[in-house]
């Protein structure tokens, strides 16, 4: 299976390409580091390698790369004579690691899973041992990693019910990849429960690493800030993390209330599409980068800045989570609640099913059906000043009472390689 596996790898080689050169057209990062994604690194003092053994965490794209916080900081303090890297395989998601951690640890693309691609990545960086963040099952690269005794572990690991139907139509060559991870940690019990059917072996529960992220104090003192630039007594409602078709649907729902709607788009790509719509329906709207302040007039602000999700939660009375409205499976809640922001989400939450069962039975988050009932629940929790605050004193419990999988990661983490 694995060997068909790879030959479906080869034929789709054209494909793979045109996909980057699609992607960079609204996105011209994804033309740079391309020969990282085929296993072809600089010199290592190009990277910064100074021969210090390495611990490395592969974090996909921004809300993975997010995750890493409390973990890499502890694997820092706890490792001082490593070093860290940190891959991903989007440039947004890269974007983010760089803002988060600067030179402090090293960066750069996984490669794709052919296997002299991933071979040649194990060989240029040698880690001492190899962390994959929540949904990342390469049979290649964890082959790779098992013949070359590199320890590799799954953590902070999720399988939603829809992901678990794909893995499943290939059993065999999922079955063969987890067997091969060194320890595998779930996020849930649902999760280890359907990693355990795929064919995991002893998987645990660790909890998430995301209710352990403490908002920086820069985000909050920013958050104070945009506040007063949106108007200090004007109300907000944040449409945080839309995807494709949200925004038409909040902006065809729109009242006519004095509140302000912030809407951030999830990918930095769409922020141009979002303006375009703002505009055709001759809505009053500023854009974050401008800086100024807010006029009464102005209806929408478009969070067209990348990095800043804390301080808009910060600055919101009120934060509608995307990907929920439709079918996208929701993204994540638990930093609208970690900053006393209450939440709003849709009905498509299956990323985050757990997550915002414990949210919404907490009293943290309310689940809407559609963008109607959105709309009515924003203005009806907006006019309701005590409803709000029992919201936010809810969001606080409820993020502090489901802390240490951080402390949990490390343990994990300690049984494969002996602290410093």
């Amino acid at each position: 299976m694995r060997l068909l596996y790879t030959a479906a790898l080869w034929l789709l080689l054209p494909y793979v390409l045109l996909r980057l050169l699609w992607r960079a057209r609204k996105q011209p990062e994804y033309l740079s580091h391309i020969a990282e994604r085929f296993g072809f690194y600089p010199r290592h003092d190009d990277l910064g390698h100074d021969g210090k053994p390495l611990i490395w965490l592969h974090a996909v794209s921004v809300g993975e790369t997010r995750a890493t916080q409390s973990l890499v900081a502890r694997l820092r303090a706890a490792y001082p004579d490593h070093r860290i890297l940190l891959t991903h395989a989007t440039p947004t998601g890269r974007a983010a690691g760089e803002q988060l951690y600067g030179d402090q640890v090293l960066r750069a693309y996984l490669p794709y899973d052919y296997p002299f691609a991933v071979n040649a990545f194990l060989r240029h960086f040698c880690p001492q041992l190899g962390i994959l963040m929540e949904t990342e099952i390469w049979p290649n690269l964890i082959r790779a990693a098992h013949e070359q005794g590199v320890p590799l572990l799954l953590l902070n690991a999720r399988m939603s019910e829809k992901s678990a139907r794909g893995y499943a139509r290939f059993a065999g060559l999922t079955r063969d990849a987890l067997v091969r991870l060194s320890a595998v940690a779930a996020q849930t019990e649902d999760d280890a429960a359907r990693l355990t059917a795929l064919g995991g072996k002893s998987v645990s529960v660790m909890g998430n690493l995301k209710f352990d992220i403490v908002a920086p104090q820069a985000m909050l003192t920013l958050g104070k800030q945009l506040r007063e630039q949106f108007g200090a007594e004007r109300q907000v409602f944040l449409a945080a993390s839309t995807r494709e078709g949200e925004e038409a649907l909040l902006l065809d729902a729109l009242p006519t209330a004095d509140w302000l709607l912030v809407l951030v788009p999830r990918h930095p790509q769409r922020f141009a599409e979002v303006a375009a719509l703002l505009e055709q329906r001759g809505i009053a709207y500023r854009r974050r980068s401008e800086g100024r302040a807010v006029e009464p007039s102005v209806r929408v602000m478009l969070g067209d800045s990348m990095g800043e999700m804390f301080a808009y939660y910060a600055a919101a009375d009120l934060a509608f989570i995307g990907g929920s409205l439709l079918p996208c499976g929701g993204q994540n809640l638990i930093e609208a609640c970690a900053v006393g922001t209450p939440v709003l989400v849709g009905p498509h939450t299956f990323n985050f099913a757990e997550a915002t069962r414990l949210a919404v039975a907490a009293g943290a988050a309310q689940q809407v059906q559609d963008v109607v009932g959105l709309v009515a629940e924003a203005q009806r929790l907006l006019a309701d000043a005590d409803a709000l605050s029992a919201m936010r004193r809810s969001g606080a419990g409820f993020v502090a009472a489901n802390r240490g999988a951080t402390e949990t990661a490390l343990r994990i983490v300690r049984s494969f390689l002996s602290p410093d």
